[in-house]
Parts: C-alpha cells; sequence; structure tokens
C-alpha cells in the first residue's frame, strides 16, 4: 500500500505575450466565423505555470488511426510511437482516454505523446459520441459503450506488429477513468490502469459532490430527461446540460471557473470539426441520466492481482472519488496524492504531472 504527495513549483506565466498573439488564437478557435469568445469579454487568465495542452514531440510520431467497437461503431484515435521504435520487437502499449465532455487533443494527446517519449506505443482515442468517433446522436452518454471503447483499442493494438498483446495498460483521465475501471473489471487484456483527477461519472450524477445533491433534486432532474425524451421523439430541438458553457456566470464558482479555465480559452479549448461552441463538453440531456445507472467501482476488487495507480491532486475538488476507488480496491493499488494540484491542474500542468510515478508504475506492470 502506498500513498505518497509531490511537491509543486512555483510562479505562473502569462498568457499573451502580446496583443497579436492572442488574437490568432482566438481567430483559430472559431467555427463558421463565429468566435468562441464574445468581443466584449473580460482579460484572459494567465496561463498556469507548466499548462501545455498541445504539447509536442520531436522524439514521437504521431497517426491517426480508426478502428470499431464490438458495436461496429467507428472509433477515432491517434497512435503515438517512439522515434527510436525498434520495428522488430514487440512493445508495450498505453491507452489514454480523454476528460469526460472532451476529445482527445484535450489532455489525452498530451499524456500519450509523453507516454511514447518513454518508449511506450501510445493510443490516446476519442470517446463514441464525442469529437471524431461515430456516435449519434453527437454528445450522447452511454458509459457502456465508452467502456467498450476501452476494450476495442486494446482489440486495435493487439493487432499490431510493434505491439505485445500480452502488455497493454491504460490510463484514465477526469470521467474516463470511472470508464477504464468498468472496462477493465471484465477485460483481463487490460493488465495496469492509471487514473487521473478521476470522477466516479456515477456517483457524481447521483450524488453531487461530497453528496451535496438530495434526494429531491435527483428525482427532479431524472423527470426533466423524461421529458425531454418524449420531446425529442415528437421531432423537437435536442437539450443538452450541465459541461462548460463558452461564457462564464455572473457570479462563477472556483469549480466552474477551473473548468473554464481549460475548457473556453487557448490553453485547452479545441472545436472538433462539425460541433457548435455551445454545445462543446455538454452531453445531451436526455441521455446524461444515464450515469445514474453507473457504478464503476462495485466489484473494482476483482481487478486484482492487476495494479491500480490513482492520482489525485490534494486540492481537487474531485479527490474523493480516487479516495473512494482506493478504499474500494483490492492490492496491489497505490494512492498518488500531488500536493498542492487541483482537478484540472493534472490536464495539462506538466510541470506538475507526476511523470516519473507513471512510467515507473507502467514499467513494472507491463515488464518483459
Amino acid at each position: 500500500m502506498k500513498t505518497t504527495r509531490m511537491k509543486t513549483t512555483a510562479g505562473r506565466r502569462e498568457f499573451v505575450k502580446a496583443a497579436g498573439t492572442g488574437m490568432a488564437a482566438l481567430g483559430v478557435l472559431s467555427v463558421l466565423g463565429a468566435p468562441i469568445f464574445a468581443t466584449a469579454a473580460p482579460a484572459l487568465p494567465a496561463m498556469p505555470d507548466g499548462a501545455d495542452n498541445f504539447y509536442k514531440s520531436g522524439k514521437v510520431t504521431v497517426q491517426p488511426v480508426r478502428f470499431r467497437n464490438q458495436y461496429q461503431m467507428t472509433v477515432a484515435g491517434n497512435l503515438f510511437l517512439p522515434a527510436q521504435l525498434d520495428p522488430a520487437r514487440r512493445h508495450a502499449a498505453i491507452i489514454v482516454g480523454h476528460p469526460m465532455g472532451a476529445v482527445k487533443e484535450q489532455s489525452a494527446n498530451l499524456y500519450a505523446t509523453r507516454m511514447a517519449e518513454q518508449g511506450f506505443v501510445a493510443l490516446s482515442l476519442d470517446l463514441s459520441f464525442w469529437g471524431e468517433s461515430e456516435g449519434q446522436p453527437r454528445n450522447a452518454v452511454s458509459p457502456d459503450i465508452y467502456a467498450e471503447d476501452f476494450s476495442a483499442a486494446v482489440d486495435f493494438l493487439g493487432a499490431q506488429a510493434v505491439v505485445d498483446s500480452e502488455r497493454i495498460a491504460a490510463i484514465g483521465i477526469c470521467g474516463s477513468g470511472s470508464f477504464v475501471i468498468s472496462a477493465a473489471k471484465i477485460d483481463p487484456r487490460i493488465k495496469a490502469v492509471a487514473t487521473v483527477s478521476m470522477y466516479d461519472m456515477g456517483s457524481a450524477s447521483r450524488h453531487g459532490l461530497r453528496r451535496s445533491q438530495t434526494l429531491a433534486q435527483r428525482q427532479a432532474y431524472i423527470g426533466a430527461a423524461a421529458r425531454q425524451r418524449q420531446v425529442e421523439f415528437a421531432g423537437g430541438a435536442t437539450a443538452y446540460t450541465s459541461g462548460t458553457l463558452p461564457e462564464l456566470s455572473a457570479n462563477p464558482s472556483a469549480i466552474e471557473r477551473e473548468f473554464h479555465d481549460f475548457y473556453r480559452t487557448p490553453r485547452g479549448a479545441y472545436i472538433p470539426a462539425g460541433q457548435l461552441p455551445e454545445r462543446a463538453t455538454r452531453p445531451t440531456l436526455s441521455s446524461n441520466v444515464k450515469f445514474m445507472n453507473f457504478y464503476p467501482f462495485i466489484d473494482i476488487e476483482t481487478i486484482s492481482p492487476r495494479p491500480l495507480l490513482f492520482i489525485t491532486g490534494d486540492q481537487a475538488h474531485s479527490k474523493e472519488f480516487s479516495e473512494d476507488a482506493y478504499r474500494r480496491a483490492a492490492e496491489p493499488k497505490e494512492l498518488h496524492y500531488v500536493a498542492g494540484a487541483g482537478h484540472v491542474d493534472l490536464y495539462d500542468r506538466v510541470t506538475l504531472i507526476p511523470w516519473d510515478r507513471l512510467t515507473s508504475f507502467f514499467q513494472r506492470a507491463l515488464a518483459a
């Protein structure tokens, strides 16, 4: 049993060094001529120290890939290979899942790049209904299919000549942490799992953070989703819920600011082709209640003896989920706190993310 903490680095750097740079970034992040940000928006927050979501590496080659899951839906991914890869050998591989409501270009590509730098074959993927992966309606919630996508990624990697099918593991960031645990419970080919800033999407939907949601509030939400189903069945417009809106509310909470700083500024904003900015990150209301029936931590102990690593910031609003999973899991397991880090910090702050801990964990778990 291991519980560790990591010290932070101090300081922050400015995001925009010149007005021209900022305007260029805003221009890139527009769709059909409509900017994500209103012209009267307040000044952008300073980029947190070390934030580098769109990191690229000269030590890694990247190849877009497509494969089908068991439901015959095409899953889109990026395959990251070490530049010095020995094609005559079979290598350990790691699948990386993005935060809930995000796409592979947000956090998952970064983690896959850094793992490939350490010699692993790495695959980031868009979960079904999101990004470049198939699935209608867009932004639909289906935790069963999300978990299936991880198993489909194992199918794909196991068929690659450079991958050792007996040495495949996975990283789940935020919501994907609960999806990959769900997958690993029924797919023993996933030999090790690390989660980062994990959200148990089932518990969060049923109870809210720190169990702040009442039964009456839950029932009201379920009722609204059921009524919306009837609207859509009759041909009405799709409704979207939660997620991160393009603009902050008048009195935003600290959590709302945290997500907005990543998803709605050039720090991490990414709008896939065909997506409208106002719908990005936002699941459909009528499908979002499916998380109410999602219990990823039930039977988590059956993943043993495959190892589990839970990484969370000690200041993260989500740390309760990593702690709950750690309590329930069987050995071998590790809970690693990053001192001073919040939830979103571990999406992209490369000076805070414990790369050495991830690398050593997978080197041990996937040793030849």
